[in-house]
């Protein structure tokens, strides 16, 4: 045991002493935080700024009622003919020309949209979202609805969502949370168990290729050189991970405090009521949060228990990390360069994108679903199914049996891959298959 923790030892401190490591470490939270600045600051400001001017060309009879504009889209109607606007729109100080045809208002066809440069997809579905607004309005005014009547045809609706737990009614995170929660975690997850899976691997070419793993294996036995490789790099990856949840957090503040425009986030304290006209910073940041298409989702996170969720992601991150990183360092111990590990890496790493493709399509559409929990119960896919699975809610017993599963997993992964690793690492010289590797499997001591 005591040779164990020499090897965890030896295995955290290289790697944490490493200014590669120290950089990214300091820098990954600075890069996450920007990033959560650039979204709340688009947020208010909204993606697009600019105004598109268009000049409409209406020669339909039916619809007398004009477009309406808004803050993206200016629509002017002129009297010129299509053409000869056409000829002249460089000069015209339009960015597009809109021709509304004489159609049938059942079936709108014709309809086309000119400009300097192609239009985007974003301002094609504004511009089509005012026709179908405008026709649909005149059909309903056809069937003898008042305007006042049709005005108040538009509701905004936000839902607030419980649930019945097993304290009673309870508050809920929203679907977009929740989401966003899943995604987060699932990419996360996936990025986690490769990088330092990867890294396992890496470590055991790099001492077997040099010959110190001949030394070593002098005074240790293979099973604990395996073992205190992968606890040692997990310890690093917790550490890492542990550090940027804090940073993170610690730096999201001050990055609000740099994208958002004081001036406009107290326009937004005063119109929702936050505070006094002059905010303080943690009233700016509230006020902030909560405006644009972000708010919905902040306020909804509030009422996830972000602490549960954590502590259960270190879990199945530790987890899915011993139980690849054990096949990871097999099949380093199998080959001698890293370019001869692609015959060996992809069905190790086939389950792990198969986990990770259905986790963000499948389980966060339906994650109370056959598919979602078989993908929480099989160690392959578990890591990340379950941690996407973790903001919507899994019952006590899924989760109990899940974790139980992947420990039990985790545990014949490392004794499968001991098997091999015991004889790969003393191998030079000799390309390995997969029929050379059963073979290892069944050697004896």
């Amino acid at each position: 045991m005591n040779k164990t923790l020499l090897i965890i030892k030896r295995e955290y401190l290289s790697r944490v002493k490493k200014k590669s490591f120290i950089i990214m470490t300091f820098l990954t939270p600075l890069i996450i935080a920007g990033f959560y600045g650039l979204i709340i600051y688009f947020s208010i400001k909204g993606i697009n700024d600019k105004t598109d001017k268009i000049a409409v060309v209406n020669q339909n009879k039916t619809l007398t009622e004009q477009l309406a504009s808004n803050k993206n889209v200016t629509y002017e109607y002129v009297n010129q003919p299509f053409e000869k606007l056409k000829q002249n729109l460089n000069k015209s100080g339009y960015d597009y020309i809109l021709l509304l045809p004489d159609f049938n208002i059942d079936e709108p066809k014709g309809i086309e949209l000119i400009g300097k440069k192609q239009a985007g997809l974003t301002l094609d579905g504004r511009i089509s979202d005012s026709i179908e607004d405008l026709i649909r309005d005149y059909k309903l005014k056809r069937s003898g609805i008042s305007q006042k009547d049709l005005d108040n045809l538009k509701s905004k609706i936000n839902i607030k969502t419980k649930k019945i737990g097993d304290k009673g009614e309870e508050e809920s995170s929203s679907a977009g949370a929740s989401t966003v929660i899943a995604f987060v975690a699932g990419v996360l997850m996936f990025m986690f168990i490769m990088l330092y899976g990867v890294q396992v691997m890496r470590g055991v070419i790099e001492e077997k290729t040099s010959r110190i793993i001949e030394v070593m294996i002098s005074s240790v036995k293979p099973f604990q050189l395996m073992l205190g490789k992968i606890i040692g790099i997990a310890l690093v990856g917790l550490t890492q991970f542990l550090l940027w949840i804090v940073l993170t957090f610690s730096i999201s503040a001050l990055a609000v405090g740099i994208f958002i425009n004081k001036d406009d986030a107290k326009k937004i304290v005063s119109s929702s009521q936050v505070g006094p006209v002059n905010p303080s910073a943690q009233q700016l940041q509230k006020a902030a949060l909560s405006e644009g298409p972000m708010g919905n989702i902040q306020e909804s996170i509030q009422n996830l228990e972000l602490g549960k969720i954590i502590s259960i992601f270190i879990f199945y991150f530790l987890g899915g990390y011993l139980f690849y990183s054990a096949l990871y360092a097999a099949i380093g111990s199998a080959v001698d360069s890293e370019t001869e590990t692609q015959q060996f890496m992809m069905p190790v790493m086939m389950p792990l994108l198969v986990g990770y493709a259905l986790s963000l399509s499948v389980v966060t559409n339906d994650p109370y679903g056959s598919i979602a929990f078989w993908l929480s119960m099989i160690p392959f896919t578990s890591p990340i199914a379950m941690a996407v699975r973790l903001p919507y809610g899994v019952p006590a017993w899924e989760l109990a049996l899940s974790m139980g599963i992947l420990i039990v997993g985790f545990i014949g992964t490392v004794w499968f891959a001991a098997r091999i690793y015991r004889v790969g690492i003393l191998m030079y010289g000799k390309k390995a298959s997969f029929k050379e590797i059963f073979k290892w499997f069944w050697y004896k001591n």
